[in-house]
């Protein structure tokens, strides 16, 4: 099938930019803007609430692909912590010095995924992709995290571009990912796995494991801006988000925790 490319859904408040209205540019005071990749808007959401109730502040949440919102907090200069879905944002954008000091939150880890049941027998096999009978979407590389690591995991085992030129939607980010799942439109796709086990994607979806040899954890890094006005706060929700009651929901929604502190 002809592959559909499909430009980037970038699902950004108008805040970001100033855009709406002066007056919503940016958080005031000890109140927070987190720019959070798709995957982790749910847990981030929750620990954002609690976290207003302990500090009485006010936390508004960016969500897109991790590109995405990386460039939208370069060219806005406003914010306070960034969360990207894997390691290798960071690493492309250290040099440019906005990205301070971090903590890890957990892990996220590729797997591939079916419909519930998985009428068609699919083995937790990369080569799975490639058969002629299955409708197979994708993430795009240059949007979220994704389908970077996507891109990574097939190109390392020489499938890329076999199974590029076969899926039928390269799409923006996990959860247009899931959506196409759940509307039936793929019969198998490739994406972070905790997603699998959201509560609107599991009564649809089964999670078929890759081992860690071709699917290694992937660190997610709450990360600093060094931007940020409000750095006294930003750090007290980091250490937060990555203690007791952070973990606590980092697991509810189906992400790998650890307890390692980042540098």
């Amino acid at each position: 099938m002809a592959r559909k490319s499909y430009a980037t859904s970038f699902v950004l408040f108008l805040l970001l930019l100033g855009l709406a209205c002066p007056a919503f540019a940016a958080p005031a005071g000890n109140n927070l803007l987190i720019y959070c990749g798709i995957t982790m808007v749910r847990p981030i959401t929750d620990i954002a609430r609690q976290f207003e109730k302990q500090e009485k502040i006010s936390i508004a949440i960016a969500q897109g692909g991790s590109e995405d919102l990386y460039q939208s907090a370069k060219k806005s200069q406003k914010g306070d912590l960034y969360l990207p879905g894997e390691p290798v944002f960071r690493i492309k954008h250290q040099p440019e010095g906005l990205l301070g000091e971090y903590k890890v939150l957990g892990m996220n880890q590729m797997a591939l995924m079916v419909k519930k049941g998985n009428p068609k027998k699919v083995k937790p096999d990369l080569k799975e992709l490639l058969r002629k009978d299955l409708a197979v979407v994708l993430g795009s590389s240059e949007s979220g995290s994704v389908g970077v690591e996507a891109h990574r995991i097939l190109t390392q085992t020489g499938l890329y571009p076999k199974v590029a030129a076969k899926v039928v939607q390269m799409l923006p980010d996990s959860r247009s990912i899931m959506a196409a799942m759940r509307r039936g439109d793929a019969d198998l796709t490739m994406s972070w796995r905790a997603t699998g086990y959201f509560p609107d994607n599991a009564p649809s979806i089964d999670v078929l494991d890759l081992p860690p040899s071709i699917a290694p954890p992937q660190e997610l890094q709450l990360t600093l801006l060094t931007f940020s006005k409000n750095q006294a706060m930003a750090r007290k929700f980091m250490e937060y988000a990555a203690g007791p009651q952070g973990q606590s929901i980092f697991r509810r929604y189906g992400f790998i925790t650890v307890s390692k502190a980042g540098r």
